[in-house]
């Protein structure tokens, strides 16, 4: 079970994870009731707990209920009303909520209404909200940089030792990483990913080593931490530059001993993990600022895995927009071939500063645009048709006899390109609420 808690603090959020202490129960905060669909747009959860606090200072929040209620069928929403907040119960009810608690609740009462929720939870039904995978599913390349990082990866995968994976933004760090799992002798066992550098440094070493009963108000049992769960498998632990200075001791002692005590715990706990980090960060400048400690970077750096940018990989790019072409085919059902010779051109002498993310993205863009079966220049971005001329992008011509659907659907695909996929600046631009946006996005065929 994922939950979603929106309150003003993480006071709910680490309630509601003792309450529920479950392996199989995930529960996540948002601070603000007007981020719930942004959320919503790269996870799912299948509840969704509200303070009525937070709700009552959002712009839009019935709009946002009816939103979750048309495109995320499966999420059950949970409404805890303070006693002066009761005049909004109609509403939200109205809106699509399953169920409401009058403040204060009682832990079983909260307990009994979170697993009431899940029960009932409908059997059929997708998050339509969510966007298209932010990730590569398959390593492709092979231009001399790219075949030393297979051989890398190859050799990183016959040893348990730690392995630092460094490179820019949008080089694929988090594919690496999966691909050495599956390659080592782990790969039946657990993988799991820690974004450290997004977890509120409060909350490290809870979701790491875990929890002793008693070890704070409200941790009624004991809680299991990530390293714990993944025992006989790997920990890819993502942004590890952004680990406090605290918890790089505990880490430090935990890669020395492969043992740890849970918060609030005198005995020692083992867990059989590899070790995985990855940064886009320059550690050894860190560690001259100050930043990390030396004895953890040499810990880390036991085996190092640098990612070229995709400028580097010479004769990749036909080959990667190839297999992005290939997916987005099957996921727009269409028949593309293929690229002009002038867009391979206009592909291969672009910089890619986002590397192979960027490139996955205009590749995605013109499938999207592509009616026939070769994708043109009129289908790339005008970034790369006319990179020394003043971008135009914000300029749409239209041909006289174009349909107002086609017009609207051109209008809100543009408008989605340059806000860049975000769907809440989308609806503002266009002047509509995001309930019609998302309704124009599902008629329209548009992902």
């Amino acid at each position: 079970m994922r939950i979603l808690t929106v309150s003003e603090s993480l006071a709910l959020r680490h309630h509601v994870a003792t309450l529920l202490d479950d392996r199989d129960v995930d529960v996540a905060w948002e601070c603000s009731f007007d981020r719930v669909l942004d959320r919503f747009e790269s996870e799912t959860f299948e509840v969704l707990l509200v303070a009525s606090r937070v709700f009552r200072e959002s712009q839009e929040g019935i709009e946002i209920l009816e939103v979750l209620a048309e495109q995320c069928p499966v999420t059950q929403v949970l409404f805890l009303l303070e006693p002066s907040h009761v005049g909004m119960v109609r509403s939200v009810l109205r809106a699509g909520t399953y169920q409401y608690a009058r403040m204060p609740v009682t832990d079983e009462e909260l307990r009994d209404l979170i697993r009431s929720a899940w029960e009932q939870r409908p059997q059929v039904g997708t998050n339509r909200l969510l966007k298209s995978d932010d990730g590569l599913e398959d390593l492709v390349g092979n231009s001399v940089p790219m075949r030393e990082v297979y051989r890398s990866i190859r050799q990183a995968a016959t040893t348990d030792i730690p392995v630092l994976i460094q490179g820019e933004t949008g080089t694929g760090k988090d594919l690496v990483a999966r691909a050495i799992h599956r390659q080592s002798a782990r790969s039946g066992g657990p993988y799991m990913t820690i974004n450290v550098g997004a977890i509120p440094q409060e909350m490290v070493a809870g979701e790491l080593y875990g929890h002793e009963q008693g070890a704070f108000p409200g941790a009624d049992r004991v809680h299991a931490g990530r390293f714990e769960q993944a025992t006989g498998g790997t920990v890819f632990l993502d942004e590890i530059a952004g680990v406090a200075e605290r918890e790089q001791i505990s880490l430090l002692r935990f890669l020395e001993e492969r043992r740890f005590r849970r918060l609030g715990g005198t005995h020692l706990v083992h867990a059989d993990v590899r070790l995985l980090a990855a940064t886009n960060a320059d550690l050894a400048a860190l560690v001259r600022e100050g930043g990390l400690r030396e004895d953890l970077f040499y810990r880390l750096d036991v085996f190092r895995l640098n990612l070229p940018r995709l400028s580097d990989r010479h004769g990749d790019v036909p080959l990667l927009a190839g297999h992005f072409i290939q997916r987005y085919n099957q996921a727009y059902q269409k028949r593309v071939l293929g690229l002009t010779p002038e867009c391979t051109s206009m592909l291969e002498s672009h910089p890619w500063p986002g590397n192979v993310r960027e490139l996955r993205n205009v590749v995605q863009r013109a499938v999207m645009l592509c009616a026939g079966e070769i994708i043109t220049p009129e289908h790339l971005p005008s970034r790369l048709r006319e990179p020394a001329r003043a971008k135009r992008s914000d300029v749409v011509t239209f041909r006289v006899g174009t349909t107002l659907q086609a017009v609207e659907r051109e209008m809100i695909v543009r408008t989605l390109q340059s806000t860049d996929n975000n769907r809440q600046q989308t609806a503002k631009i266009l002047g509509i609420s995001r309930r019609a946006l998302y309704n124009k996005l599902s008629r329209f065929g548009i992902e």
